[in-house]
């Protein structure tokens, strides 16, 4: 006979303190209140989302699996323009998502798009209100304004995309509901963002200031268009 399933709820509250990341009491110190821990990374994303002037946001690992999952959303065929000067996983997700790179002498700062899709790499900008209305995909790697360590998010006006990226993140599944009561209906990647990297996010933006200048573009990366590897 088979042995009755049982899942096991994320654990934050039952840990003993000093085996908890600091950042999940921290917060509730700071002012901001949660019970389950999927609360934080809710509350992280209405806060990026309010500060860029998006309606949405939508965390993930880093801003490299951001845009993959746009290109997937968008369901991105074809050829992709982008800077030949550019971070190398840029040209590494577009392959990834089965579409085919085009490098172009593109002088950028902060932002540049990838022609012809409606997506925007943001790693290299973070200031109030920066949103443009399409897919704006940002970084909070080390380097970066946010240097949560890893992590991006992805900015979105569109309500269905925002709750496909939601699930599309995350296994296809709902965070909201148990897993053995989770409905799949797409396939997901594990791409989300932890509870304690968005705690550390909140923090980091309530330390930052909401004005920034760019931090670098095209002259702080290398020329991929002459490795064959992308072609």
């Amino acid at each position: 006979m088979r042995d009755k399933i049982t899942y096991q709820i994320w654990p934050s509250g039952k840990l003993k303190k000093k085996t908890m990341r600091p950042e999940l009491n921290k917060i509730k110190i700071l002012g901001y209140s949660w019970n389950d821990p999927w609360d934080i990374v809710e509350t992280f994303e209405k806060k990026i989302a309010k500060f860029s002037g998006s309606k949405y946001a939508v965390t993930c690992d880093c801003c490299s699996h951001g845009i993959f999952l746009v290109l997937k959303y968008l369901r991105a065929k074809g050829k992709i323009t982008i800077p030949k000067r550019t971070y190398v996983s840029v040209p590494a997700q577009i392959i990834h998502a089965g579409c085919k790179v085009v490098f172009k002498e593109i002088n950028w700062n902060g932002a540049y798009r990838l022609n012809p899709y409606p997506i925007w790499d943001f790693a290299r900008r973070w200031t109030k209100g920066m949103f443009n209305g399409e897919f704006n995909v940002c970084s909070f790697q080390i380097k970066k304004i946010i240097p949560i360590g890893r992590g991006g998010a992805i900015l979105t006006n569109d309500k269905k995309a925002y709750e496909w990226l939601k699930m599309a993140r995350y296994d296809g599944r709902n965070i909201r509901k148990n897993y053995m009561k989770n409905n799949y209906k797409i396939l997901g990647w594990h791409f989300y963002m932890t509870p304690e990297d968005a705690a550390r996010g909140i923090i980091l933006m309530d330390q930052t200031s909401e004005i920034n200048e760019d931090i670098g573009g095209s002259n702080n990366y290398s020329d991929l268009s002459k490795f064959k590897i992308f072609s």
